[in-house]
């Protein structure tokens, strides 16, 4: 069977020139078995060497300039400066300078890509429902220069609102957390809640400035085809959301 081409989804968002930024689905990799096929994780017990030529073709593929400074995620609102050199232990990160590339890995939590349109200022965000509800979306604002009237925001794959079923625990968070977070939860008939991270993920945005915002509609779990899901599979790989810059 002749393997499939590494494929990656464009960010359509209104982005200045030279910015590139987007997600990978799971194809276009020589990792098999539950990670085939375009694992990008180190951390899930895939083989070193695949992942390793994983990332090289991802770099290759976009046409980025250098592979993303990654993060050692871990659900929380930590946000820090790009370090190329080293993994930091975070759930976002930010660059002001105007060189680095940021990814975040994902596999059902939020991917959040924000850029500023009047400064070469980015951030990535990894917005599990821990990291959303504990303000990361502010704090990696805050860090930032640009007017908030400059920034736009996309939203990569993520688990959808059918799909995602959390008890009042979670929903509790986010009704003291955010204005209007009510809207973003139906109850089903097993007495729990399907909760729209997507809708969330924008009310934050809209609390932190953010009104310009893309992107969402993807549904991780539910398209097993192009997506990893850590909810549907257990055991599975990790797609990149990136940006950063072509020159």
């Amino acid at each position: 069977m002749r393997a499939k081409a590494l494929s990656w989804i464009k960010a359509d968002w209104p982005a200045p020139d030279g910015l590139v930024a987007g997600c990978t689905t799971r194809a276009g990799g020589v990792s098999a078995g539950p990670y085939a096929s375009l694992n990008l994780g180190w951390h899930v017990g895939d083989d070193p060497a695949r992942v390793a030529e994983n990332r090289r073709r991802f770099v290759a593929a976009t046409g980025l300039a250098a592979e993303p400074a990654w993060l050692r995620q871990v659900h929380g609102n930590d946000v820090v400066d790009a370090d190329p050199s080293t993994e930091r232990e975070a759930d976002g990160a930010v660059s002001v300078a105007g060189r680095e590339t940021l990814g975040i890995l994902t596999a059902d939590c939020l991917p959040v890509l924000i850029c500023s349109t009047g400064r070469r200022e980015i951030a990535a965000l990894h917005c599990g429902w821990r990291s959303l509800s504990a303000g990361i979306v502010a704090r990696a604002v805050e860090r930032l220069r640009s007017p908030r009237a400059s920034l736009l925001a996309w939203l990569g794959p993520a688990i959808s609102q059918p799909a995602f079923e959390v008890g009042d625990d979670v929903r509790d968070v986010f009704l003291a957390g955010v204005h209007n977070a009510a809207q973003c939860f139906e109850a089903n008939a097993r007495g729990r809640w399907q909760a729209d991270l997507n809708g969330l993920a924008r009310l934050y945005l809209a609390e932190a400035g953010i009104e310009s915002v893309f992107g969402g509609g993807y549904c991780t779990r539910e398209d097993g085809e192009r997506f990893f899901s850590y909810r549907r599979d257990g055991t599975t790989g990790r797609m990149a959301s990136f940006l950063g810059w072509t020159t």
